[in-house]
């Protein structure tokens, strides 16, 4: 099983680029088919491209590149660019900055969201685009923003800049190490608490673009288009264009954080040759086995438990041959197994893309682990024969095979690079641990919220289409989990949109044609908007209320139980018993909560209340339910991080308000509630009828013993009163086809009927410190903002029950 230190890098986000591959998912699919993207060039593609005619005619111009798809495609209104600085910039730079941003949203962290400082580690290869668009004669007028657009200094301070990400942002440049360096930095710089998460790679973009190179013959470039590393017909490389990113934090803070772990960088190394090798460009073995030493021994691990090395693998008669004598020096201070240890180079697949293929063989290897295979190393028949394969630890790895390592040992590879200049790096990579086992909410059954944002119409469509792929791809996704993140993890944009679901299945149909109506759109200006708590007061409350949420939320559950407490103690009964019957008839008949405007009208035989709804609907214990309910549900949103910026508790919700607000304690906002009610219910009984009628329509209807209670909208107020009076009005209302309704209440709450409770529960009040609120909330009474002053009467409570005919 894999073991963890302090010293442990996790790699919790990636993104990359690569020829052939515009998506990660790709790359690894072209990867594990064997597929090579070094594309074989037309002679219109490669004269659109600007290479003069002549070069065609070139016996030794090779028609082949490793290039992307669309390498000039940059949403410049996205990072806040005008389009005359996206044309005068480097495309390097540009696509960089889109990696970045897209690592991040791949570790599931928002620009604007990541925590602590984030160090920024990147490197680029030579900028052709300066000179070959003529960029070059801007320096004379547009000196610093031709600079800043174009030269490598400004590479990593951009993306900081425009993420507003606040830890070191370096350059690194060591040639075709950097990007392996750039990661070896960013690791230092989390283990040193320097940074807290950082981001590395690089990106290598030539211009022009599909276009091939002169090869000469003995130099460093393949005369035939293909990379073969190790092979016998080995004889050059193919310089390309491509990118990626590794999003970096310390294990420890990424177990801690239950990010998703791709992989974990257990050591690294980088060192330089110096002088001790026949020239300038060539490589040396002592100091390239130097840096694989170093950095197993910072690993912590033996060359026997690497199953994998993702060499450098430049496809060059000389480099291949001192790489494998390297490697096998370094393993054999360890260990002298032969055979062990599987060779590839990613470059057989994509060319050599200069300063990004590290971060390249990091990807490829990084992806190894996670699908537990190893890909083929391509275009390999016969061993170089400077290269002795049998008396090594390795052997070149030519067919997708499954990765395998020992019975409770995890899978580790390593990861070369060598600089053109001498500078060499070396990683260890080991597979992720396993999740810890943690109790999981079972939020299964419950709806999922799924939503998604973008800068433009466009841009939204082009998200949901990417989301629903994702959904059908990927059977096995915890749609929670999918749901956390497109919330906590993106940054929300104008263009919104979300779904309600209930499963990955039901997502996925979602975005039916024929279902486009539940995929609900809107704008809007501000990246937050304000949030307001609505509490309901009795009514429409029912036996079985918030049971999925007692089921899977802990929280719930912990608010719902420490009421049940409380309550105990005043009300001479545990409330759960009453919410969640032990008779359990509730869970199967369901309850229809929506209006049924037949009954409404009066017509139609009504069914038997059942025994528990009776129990519910006692004035002693609905109150204590509801607030319970309400409050347990608010610190529901609380703990999912959604605080109210205000709250509109209508009746007896305006105690659940003044309790979220401050105003009073929980212990005091249930004693009064149970007092209150226990009052209230000593009072004869009476009744509650919602009328669809305005104020002014309503008031002439009414008989001396019948008053409006509430008021709820333009059209929409309750009458109070006696029962049999309630009764007599309710039947006047059919007969003029009124809809009517009754409120599911034994007494007629904030009507005269409870007058004579305003004494006692004023003096109860009082025994209760009230305080300011410090969250505005509306009174029920005024209609308008409550003040501190109304909060912290006593009167004021005493007589909120009655407020029909009460004025502030």
């Amino acid at each position: 099983m894999p073991t963890t230190n302090d010293w442990d890098i996790a790699i919790v986000g990636m993104a990359g680029r690569f020829p052939g591959a515009p998506t990660l998912d790709q790359f690894w699919q072209n990867l594990a088919a064997g597929v090579e993207s070094i594309a074989q060039l037309s002679d219109r593609e490669i004269l659109d491209a600007g290479v003069p005619a002549t070069l065609l005619e070139n016996p030794a111009y090779v028609k082949a590149a490793p290039v992307l798809d669309d390498p000039g495609v940059f949403d410049a209104g996205f990072f806040g660019l005008t389009p005359m600085e996206a044309r005068t910039m480097d495309p390097q730079h540009r696509i960089l900055l889109e990696l970045a941003r897209e690592a991040l949203e791949n570790a599931g962290y928002a620009p604007e969201r990541c925590p602590g400082r984030v160090g920024v580690f990147t490197g680029s290869a030579l900028n052709t685009y300066l000179t070959n668009v003529g960029l070059h004669r801007r320096l004379t007028e547009d000196y610093i923003p031709t600079l800043i657009g174009n030269d490598k200094d400004f590479l990593s301070t951009r993306i900081s800049y425009k993420l507003n990400l606040r830890g070191p942002s370096i350059t690194v440049q060591t040639a075709c190490s950097t990007s392996l360096v750039a990661v070896h930095l960013a690791c230092q710089s989390l283990r040193s608490e320097e940074s807290d998460m950082a981001l590395a790679g690089a990106v290598s973009v030539r211009i022009p673009h599909r276009a091939g190179y002169l090869c000469d013959a003995g130099g460093v470039v393949s005369p035939d288009g293909h990379v073969r590393a190790f092979d016998a017909r080995a004889s050059g490389t193919v310089f390309g264009s491509g990118g990626g990113i590794v999003v970096l934090k310390r294990l420890t803070d990424a177990l801690a954080a239950g990010d998703t772990i791709r992989a974990v960088i257990k050591g690294s190394a980088v060192n330089n040759d110096g002088s001790a090798k026949a020239g300038y460009t060539a490589p040396s073995v002592d100091s390239q086995a130097d840096a694989v030493v170093e950095a197993l021994a910072n690993a912590g691990v033996e060359a026997d438990s690497i199953g994998y090395v993702e060499a450098h693998g430049s496809g060059t008669p000389v480099g291949d041959p001192i790489e494998v004598r390297a490697l096998t020096k370094a393993f054999r201070t360890f260990t002298a197994r032969p055979g062990f240890c599987a060779l590839g180079s990613v470059k057989t697949n994509v060319g050599h893309l200069d300063a990004a293929a590290g971060v390249a063989g990091i990807i490829k290897t990084v992806l190894a682990l996670e699908h537990r295979q190893l890909p083929p190393s391509l275009h390999f028949t016969a061993a170089n024969p400077e290269i002795d394969f049998p008396s090594t630890p390795f052997y070149v790895n030519t067919a997708l095979r499954s990765w395998t390592s020992d019975e409770g040992q995890p899978r580790r590879a390593g990861v070369m690079a060598t600089g053109m200049g001498g500078t060499n790096a070396h990683l260890v990579l080991e597979e992720a641990p396993p999740p810890a086992p943690e109790p999981r909410e079972a939020t299964g059954r419950l709806p999922q919220l799924l939503v998604w944002s973008a800068k433009s119409e466009a841009a939204l469509a082009q998200a949901g289409d990417r989301l629903r792929d994702f959904l059908r791809r990927d059977d096995a996704v915890d749609l929670s989990d999918v749901a956390y993140t497109l919330q906590a993890g993106r940054t929300p944009f104008p263009h919104r949109r979300y779904v309600v679901c209930s499963d990955r299945a039901d997502a996925v149909r979602a975005f039916d044609p024929e279902n486009s109506k539940r995929l609900v759109s809107g704008r809007a200006d501000d990246a937050r908007r304000p949030v307001v708590l609505l509490l309901p007061g009795l009514g429409d409350h029912y036996v079985g209320m918030g049971a999925d949420l007692y089921d899977a939320w802990p929280v719930f559950r912990q608010e719902v139980d420490r009421c049940a407490g409380i309550l105990g103690a005043h009300l001479g009964i545990d409330i759960r018993r009453v919410l969640y019957p032990q008779s359990q008839s509730w869970r199967t008949k369901g309850t229809n909560k929506g209006i049924d405007l037949k009954k409404m009208l009066g017509r139609g035989a009504e069914a038997a209340p059942d025994p528990d709804s009776v129990t519910l609907n006692q004035t002693l214990y609905a109150h204590a339910a509801m607030f319970t309910v309400e409050y347990a549900t608010a610190c529901v949103w609380q703990a999912l991080g959604v605080t109210p910026d205000a709250i509109v508790g209508h009746s007896m919700g305006e105690y659940v308000a003044a309790c979220l607000a401050g105003v009073m304690s929980l212990e005091d906002a249930l004693r009064l509630i149970a007092t209150r009610a226990r009052l209230v219910n000593n009072l004869p009984q009476g009744a509650m009828l919602a009328v669809t009628l305005p104020e002014a329509e309503l008031l002439p209807m009414l008989p001396e013993d019948l008053s409006i209670s509430l008021i709820n909208g333009p059209r929409l107020c309750v009458v109070a009163g006696p029962a049999d009076a309630v009764a007599r009005f309710e039947k006047t209302m059919e007969q003029r086809e009124i809809i009517a309704r009754r409120v599911q209440n034994a007494h007629a709450f904030h009507s005269r009927m409870l007058d004579p409770i305003v004494p006692a529960l004023e003096d109860e009040v009082r025994k209760v410190r009230l305080q300011a609120p410090r969250v505005p909330y509306i009174s029920n009474v005024t209609g308008t903002w409550i003040t501190p002053g109304q909060a912290t009467d006593p009167a004021y409570w005493a007589l909120h029950a009655t407020f029909g005919h009460v004025s502030f």
